[in-house]
């Protein structure tokens, strides 16, 4: 009964947030494996503990991309979740940090295309990096160095990590300006990977796996 609960919980949540409908669909699980009480989502949940269940162990995604994050209300450390099977919290941590999964949201991806501007200094100032349709896994490789102060994703949904190999902690870089590296959650200017994020209706590969 307290699944069903949850389940029915999401729906009226999606309704009143614009609900992405059949376009969305994510089952947490409260063990590893994908074992014990589960919950069906397909729109935004601030607090997974909310009387849903006590913890996250396992999650699959039948269909995405979500963002999901390590405390209440969309804040603290962000994890992407593209699809595929997560059977233990650290398929979708890459930093290693924490095991806790507390909320998440669907993420949009804004179209096929992908064009991104990194920026040495805050407010768009120093030197400058462009990345076109593809997936970066070392800044350094590519003869930028690993301070990333502000960006510009002019098209697409991005994502970037703390360290070279798609490694450490994860910032989501969806369409927009970021004058300060605060505004894409991180506490200092570093970023060493970036790489886009690629829904399956337009790119069927399912989920990223780092090598």
């Amino acid at each position: 009964m307290a699944e069903q609960q949850g389940v029915s919980k999401q729906a009226a949540a999606g309704k009143s947030h614009g609900g992405m409908g059949g376009a969305y669909k994510v089952t947490v699980y409260e063990m590893e494996n994908f074992q014990g009480k589960r919950c069906e989502l397909s729109a935004e949940c601030p607090d997974l503990t909310d009387g849903l269940l006590e913890k996250v162990g396992s999650i699959q995604v039948e269909s995405g991309p979500w963002l999901a994050f390590d405390r209440r209300a969309f804040r603290g450390e962000q994890f992407i979740l593209e699809k595929g099977d997560y059977p233990r919290w650290d398929a979708w941590s890459s930093s290693q940090h924490s095991d806790s999964l507390m909320s998440l949201r669907p993420l949009h991806v804004d179209g096929p295309d992908h064009k991104l501007h990194l920026f040495e200094n805050a407010a768009f100032g120093g030197r400058k990096m462009e990345i076109i349709d593809d997936d970066v896994p070392s800044l350094w490789a590519h003869g930028f160095q690993d301070r990333v102060a502000s960006a510009r994703a002019l098209s697409g949904t991005w994502v970037g990590y703390e360290f070279p190999g798609y490694r450490g902690r994860q910032f989501v870089l969806e369409r927009g300006e970021y004058r300060h590296w605060n505004e894409w959650g991180s506490s200092q200017p570093q970023m060493q990977a970036v790489r886009r994020i690629r829904d399956q209706k337009w790119h069927k590969r399912g989920s990223f796996l780092s090598s």
